[in-house]
């Protein structure tokens, strides 16, 4: 093949083959020699290939020879590690950026409150289960956290799930104020502020900054966008018509053995069953306390299984309203975590989040 078919073979430009040539990644077959044209054997499109992958995720170029001629199990250890490093530049980039943003000696920026590092790391993560994972709506892939009359609400929402907290600060500067947190830059900071004793939480211009007792400072972006007016469909929720507590670890187990996405409860006066199919010779049954007539719903566990592991206590209580209305999981015990779950339909597969498609109203 001439350079210019190889190149759009192989999706490298014929200057990038060139320089690859000088760097000895790859030499063409045959140069003439009275033209200085070059060739390549077709024998060379998957290495050609391969290079401009490894580039294309900025892979060094000392670094392609080792992944090229390292067998599968050397070139993936060798990938993986590339891509970790770029992952902690990324995030180090990010953090000198939101540093280099902050106004010129504003100092310390519009405080919020002042939790222990422990606990608003432990209720942030609960929360962000209910979070849009990937690159949908950035608004429903954040953290809401809103600060009024000495609490601090922690909400989050992909559209099928929703599931909001409110929190006591230790310290509570009375502040009024609302802001969506970027869930990416906040998943990546939870780990470090986890052990911190006290960590206040300050909004400044480019988004919030967390500074702990010892002067250790984390930034994180907001999210630009209207959040979800989820207090509005919390006070329009119907009221339940039954209602179920169940032992949360005994509800986990059976779901953990449960086969496929697609999950019926069946809620009557002896208990809960949870099965595929009414049909089903043997569903599990679990012991259950209820109040309101028998009723089955049906739950798509990647919706509903986030939802019971992130409750708080030994216990667990379910609402249903109804075909089509959400469902309330919430903690027996205390009532500072609620969690709303879209039912699912028979045959009907999760739309993308936001789509409306079986969503939350």
């Amino acid at each position: 093949m001439s350079i210019g078919k190889f190149a759009q073979c192989s999706g490298l430009t014929p200057s990038a083959l060139r320089f690859y040539q000088d760097a000895g990644l790859i030499r063409p077959a045959v140069v003439d020699d009275a033209s200085g044209y070059r060739y390549y054997a077709a024998g060379q499109l998957a290495q050609g290939i391969a290079i401009r992958q490894l580039r294309d995720m900025a892979m060094p170029l000392g670094a392609i020879p080792q992944v090229l001629d390292g067998d599968a199990a050397e070139a993936g250890r060798l990938i993986d590690e590339h891509v970790a490093r770029l992952g902690d530049q990324l995030r180090q980039a990010r953090r000198t950026a939101a540093a280099f943003q902050e106004r010129p000696g504003e100092g310390s920026g519009l405080p919020v409150a002042s939790m222990k590092g422990p606990v608003l790391a432990a209720a942030a993560e609960q929360i962000l289960t209910a979070a849009a994972p990937g690159p949908g709506s950035p608004v429903l892939g954040g953290l809401r956290v809103e600060a009024a009359s000495g609490a601090l609400t922690l909400t989050a929402t992909d559209g099928y799930r929703l599931a909001t907290r409110t929190l006591v600060p230790d310290q509570a500067p009375g502040t009024t104020w609302a802001a969506t947190l970027n869930g990416d830059d906040l998943r990546e900071i939870l780990p470090r502020i986890r052990h911190r004793a006290l960590v206040h939480v300050e909004a400044s211009r480019p988004g919030v900054r967390l500074r702990t007792d010892c002067g250790h400072t984390e930034y994180c972006r907001t999210v630009a966008g209207q959040y979800p007016d989820y207090r509005l469909l919390l006070s329009a929720l119907p009221p339940a018509a039954t209602r179920l507590t169940v032992a949360r670890d005994a509800l986990l187990r059976a779901l953990d053995r449960h086969a496929g996405n697609l999950i019926r409860l069946h809620v009557t006066r002896g208990g809960l069953t949870l099965g595929p199919a009414p049909e089903v010779a043997a569903p599990r049954s679990l012991r259950a306390r209820s109040a309101g007539p028998p009723a089955a719903a049906w739950f798509h566990l990647t919706t509903f299984y986030p939802a019971v592991s992130a409750a708080i206590g030994p216990d667990l209580m379910l609402d249903l309203r109804g075909p089509g209305q959400p469902a309330t999981i919430r903690s027996a015990d205390t009532g500072d975590l609620t969690t709303l779950a879209m039912p699912a339909r028979p045959g009907v597969s999760l739309a993308p989040a936001g789509s409306g498609t079986g969503s939350l109203p």
